[in-house]
């Protein structure tokens, strides 16, 4: 019996979850709070439900205190990390390979990611740690997932919603905008 391994898909998770540490290593050093969401946090929560079953992202997305970001740009440099603001973002880009694609973007907690959003981020409030990675709450991830709405995110509220992550709690608690966008997620996605 021959068995077959997705060596890009390995070496990509591996090449996220060394990224990620970096931002641990550094955050943690400096005593700075974030916590990780978007697609990351998304594979994190469904893998740990159902191994296998996390859809992988390209770049990391982190929760920060506006605040934290001269302190996050001088913690970064010893971890190899740079950080950049182009075209409204923050992000944190490995020095030498200054692409945004593979970079680590930076949202800032309890504000709107963009002007037409119908809701802000999430605070940095509660969580957990996930291989060693924190990231927000569910229900904070799913909020998020829902307000920026792409195809990835309706993809990856789908991935969470098929391992029982979307609770009854969690619905409950959403807006009546984002109730009606899960519910075409759901009705697409059936």
């Amino acid at each position: 019996m021959s068995l077959f391994v997705n060596t890009f898909f390995e070496v990509r998770l591996q090449d996220l979850l060394n990224l990620a540490a970096r931002v641990q290593q550094a955050f943690g050093a400096a005593g700075i709070e974030y916590r990780v969401v978007g697609g990351l946090a998304a594979y994190l929560y469904v893998e740990e439900a159902e191994p296998d079953a996390g859809r992988l992202t390209k770049d990391i997305d982190i929760l920060v205190r506006r605040e934290d970001l001269p302190r996050i740009a001088e913690a970064v440099e010893s971890v190899g990390l740079e950080y950049r603001h182009a075209a409204g973002v923050d992000m944190l880009v490995q020095k030498g390979q200054p692409k945004a694609r593979r970079a680590v973007h930076m949202l800032i907690a309890g504000e709107k990611v963009r002007p037409e959003y119908s809701e802000a981020a999430a605070k940095l409030e509660g969580g957990r740690t996930i291989q060693d990675i924190p990231v927000v709450p569910v229900a904070d991830l799913v909020k998020m997932k829902l307000t920026s709405f792409r195809a990835a995110d309706e993809a990856h509220i789908n991935d969470l919603d098929l391992q029982g992550l979307i609770t009854p709690g969690i619905e409950a608690g959403l807006s009546p905008l984002l109730r009606e966008r899960l519910a075409q997620a759901r009705t697409r996605n059936r």
